[in-house]
């Protein structure tokens, strides 16, 4: 799959290219548009191969590969367990509905499970990921691999996420930031977060 034709873009797009692309296209095919219409499954199936390649984009521009995880985002393949081993029919729903971009659907499965064991914490971490919260999903996951290291599957994610991660960062301080900088540059975030977040600056 080219992520660059999935969305109409051509190749090398800027960011707000790809990011116009993608909202356009996922007004297109939003689920809302089909109800009780035959097109249905044909229009979720299109939605997910947006998204999927969205983020691939979205992360190669971060500095990541497109080979990482599976090669098309953290959500791909869910519909059995990446290692192979036994899962419930429960976590393998949560599974599909994070592939589909059903992040609502997959977080209320959770919310409901009684299991809260080392996959229930993996899913929740790459929930969180999928919403845009690194560190809570990075926390989770590394749960997850403490609760079972043997498993391939947590500890390659996990590896991914914090590869992803470190990218960032290199970024950042590639953009007129030495290391040297970074004490002044923290204070100087706080105070800005401070300021969005009340009236008391």
């Amino acid at each position: 799959m080219d992520p660059y034709e999935v969305l109409g873009v051509r190749q090398g797009a800027s960011e707000e290219e790809i990011k116009a692309a993608y909202k356009e296209l996922v007004k297109k095919y939003h689920p809302d548009k089909y109800q009780n219409n035959p097109l249905a499954d044909l229009a979720e199936e299109k939605l997910q191969e947006v998204n999927e390649a969205y983020d691939m984009l979205m992360k190669n521009s971060a500095g990541s590969s497109y080979g990482s995880y599976g090669g098309s985002g953290y959500g791909t393949g869910y519909g059995q367990a990446q290692n192979n081993r036994t899962t419930t029919p429960e976590f393998n729903q949560v599974r599909r509905n994070i592939d589909a971009g059903n992040l609502q659907g997959a977080e209320d499965l959770l919310n409901r499970s009684q299991n809260r064991n080392a996959e229930w914490m993996f899913l929740s971490g790459m929930l969180s990921y999928k919403k845009g919260w690194y560190d809570d999903a990075v926390n989770k996951v590394q749960q997850a691999v403490n609760m079972d290291p043997n498993n391939p599957e947590y500890s390659q994610a996990l590896g991914q996420m914090l590869s992803v991660g470190r990218s960032y960062q290199n970024t950042a301080y590639g953009r007129g930031f030495s290391s040297t900088e970074d004490a002044f540059c923290k204070a100087l975030q706080c105070y800005c977060c401070a300021d969005m977040c009340c009236d008391c600056i």
